[in-house]
């Protein structure tokens, strides 16, 4: 199997993890630099990420997450979020691709007009946009963390609201979920079985 298709087929949701072992500055930095090589739709790049690794913080957020254990005892929880607006941060996140002859001023000029006309008078859209994004990026981020040896758990099971209240998140920050990541403890499971792939694949 390859690396990569055995990072997919052991990666696991951890309830269990080693609470004395921590996460450096450098380990979550590369995390979420993996993680921001998730795609979006016009190379938007609509996230933020949140890391919450003291204790203060952690005890913060618990309540919040329903409380669910995970929280303290995982080294950092990630509070993933998708943002508004797109079009208006478009320019400056698409610029370096432009200064890089990865596309040429016509395609970059069409893609910004693009992007104002989708999103600009649509809100819906722009929600549903930040929630793939930040989708996209936990999901690259959980990779991330097993490929270093690190276990994750998605979580949706908080409240958003009282989330983007307790740590300052603007009205243009979407938390999409959290994602505890840290050393495996004992007691956690295994992947659990997956539905036959002629189950959910239709060739057509």
């Amino acid at each position: 199997m390859s690396g990569i298709a055995e990072v997919i087929k052991s990666r696991i949701s951890a309830n269990s993890y080693d609470t004395e072992r921590e996460l450096t500055d450098q380990q979550v930095t590369d995390l979420v630099d993996l993680a921001t090589h998730a795609p979006s739709a016009f190379n938007l790049q609509n996230w933020k990420f949140l890391a919450v690794r003291s204790t203060e913080a952690k005890a913060r957020l618990l309540p919040l997450a329903y409380g669910q254990q995970k929280v303290m005892d995982a080294a950092v929880t990630f509070i993933v979020c998708g943002t508004l607006n797109p079009h208006e941060t478009l320019p400056s996140a698409l610029k370096p691709t432009l200064d890089a002859g990865i596309i040429d001023q016509a395609i970059y000029d069409m893609w910004l007009g693009a992007a104002q006309g989708m999103y600009q008078q649509n809100p819906q859209l722009q929600r549903d946009e930040a929630i793939r994004s930040g989708s996209l990026a936990a999901m690259t981020l959980m990779l991330a963390a097993k490929g270093q040896g690190l276990v994750s758990t998605p979580m949706i099971g908080f409240d958003p609201s009282a989330v983007a209240q307790a740590f300052g998140l603007s009205t243009m920050e979407i938390p999409v979920m959290l994602i505890t990541v840290g050393y495996p403890g004992s007691a956690n499971w295994p992947q659990k079985p997956r539905k036959a792939v002629d189950d959910v694949l239709q060739f057509v």
